[in-house]
């Protein structure tokens, strides 16, 4: 046993999937300590949209830091602290006709979430907040409390009260079906301080919501004065193609959370974004230690200014989607009887099997093949596939030759 395995903790998961030593990363893919390359359709789990060590992002980070910036400010005015809301006003807000005021609640997604809960809870004087079946926002308390897996929320080890779960889009809900499940849920109408949600569901198996449900749950939430919490912080920064995953539903929701890669260079950071009615924290009633981390500020600024200045990432990030769920279909269509179907949007994709043991075995022969691709899933059905947004036409093709194969081999496994 290595040093390695020896000290680290047993709650590791990824290094026991793929059970190789990582050594240097480069767009797309990853190296073996031994050299040998690995194609990534993993991305740091949705934190590297920029791919690898993107040198573009590189350049502004060691540019930043052989200028001695200030790397550690807690949540004084810095420069990059600047520049980054600048940015973000410029090239994201503004341009979608968006009013938010940001919070920074330290490093982690889970400190998004919690944060927004907090907040609502605050505004509004409510206590109880609606969460989705299959939804996963964290492993923090209050970010367990939300989630909609069984499993993950008993790894708390306590009682996560004041949250009620409702049915995720069934693709017959309409407005009054939303509104008699929140009335009659624990906290109902008038006791729900929020509803918060994921436009499409990635830990939950790739579980995409309708643009006509969405509107509907905004619409209920705004008649009962329930706040609309969308958790973006894997399916945002231009995964499903527009830079917020609510965009093409014609949403405004009141919260937002954005982490992983916000950064654009998977370093830690996280955002709350509220709108301006809802900031009605008194100094120091919500912070951290890291939530002034300036070399990600730095990255952040920087991936914003050259991706999204324009549409030419959301235009291609939506093309490559259609090429990879083209190449689903046709896995899908190859191995008729098999329970195999694909699902997804934008580079936010999956291959829904008949069990979590024939994903497992899946992603295990795309390893063996040299292909990193995890599995979601309430039982971890679902072979997830999350590139870069920047993954090159010729390695979504030989990622797909890949998934092929081992579905394929799997499949031989059983016989």
């Amino acid at each position: 046993m290595s040093t390695a395995e020896r000290l680290d903790s047993e709650v590791r998961s990824y290094s026991r999937r793929w059970p190789v030593v990582f050594g240097r990363a480069a767009g797309s893919r990853l190296h073996g300590a031994d050299g040998t390359p690995y194609l990534d359709f993993f991305a740091g789990a949705g934190a590297l949209n920029y791919g690898h060590n993107n040198p573009v992002l590189k350049r502004a980070l060691v540019d930043y830091l052989e200028r001695d910036g200030v790397t550690h400010a807690l949540d004084m005015w810095t420069v990059a602290r600047g520049e980054l809301l600048e940015t973000l006003e410029e090239k994201i807000l503004a341009p979608r006709g968006l009013d938010y005021k940001v919070v920074f609640p330290g490093p982690a997604g889970t400190n998004a979430v919690e944060a927004a809960l907090k907040l609502a809870r605050k505004a509004t004087g409510r206590k109880w907040v609606a969460h989705f079946g299959n939804a996963f926002h964290g492993m923090t308390l209050g970010a367990l409390s939300v989630n909609g897996n069984p499993a993950t929320r008993r790894s708390a080890g306590t009682a996560l009260p004041d949250r009620a779960e409702l049915p995720y889009d069934d693709h017959h809900t309409g407005v009054a079906d939303i509104e008699s499940q929140l009335a009659a849920s624990a906290g109902g109408l008038t006791g729900t301080a929020a509803v918060i949600v994921e436009t499409v569901q990635g830990e939950g198996g790739i579980n995409v919501a309708r643009a006509e449900w969405l509107r509907n749950l905004a619409a209920v939430c705004r008649s009962h004065g329930v706040l609309l919490v969308v958790d973006d912080i894997q399916m945002g920064c231009g995964r499903v193609g527009s830079f917020f995953s609510f965009e093409d539903a014609g949403i405004e929701p009141d919260i937002v959370c954005l982490s992983k890669s916000i950064s654009g260079y998977g370093l830690p950071m996280a955002l709350t974004l509220i709108r301006p009615a809802l900031d009605v924290w008194g100094p120091g009633e919500h912070n951290g230690t890291y939530r002034g981390f300036s070399l990600a500020f730095v990255t952040a600024a920087e991936a914003m200014r050259v991706y999204w200045s324009d549409d030419r990432l959301e235009k291609s990030t939506r093309v490559k989607g259609e090429r990879v769920a083209a190449g689903l279909a046709q896995i899908v269509a190859s191995y008729p009887g098999e329970g195999l179907t694909a699902r997804g949007r934008g580079l936010a994709l999956g291959l829904r099997t008949a069990a979590g043991e024939m994903a497992d075995r899946i992603s295990a022969a795309a390893f063996d093949r040299g292909l990193l691709v995890e599995t979601c899933g309430p039982s971890g059905e679902v072979v997830k596939l999350l590139p870069p947004l920047t993954v090159s036409t010729g390695d979504i093709d030989h990622a797909l030759e890949i998934l092929d194969a081992s579905v394929k081999s799997a499949l031989a496994t059983l016989v």
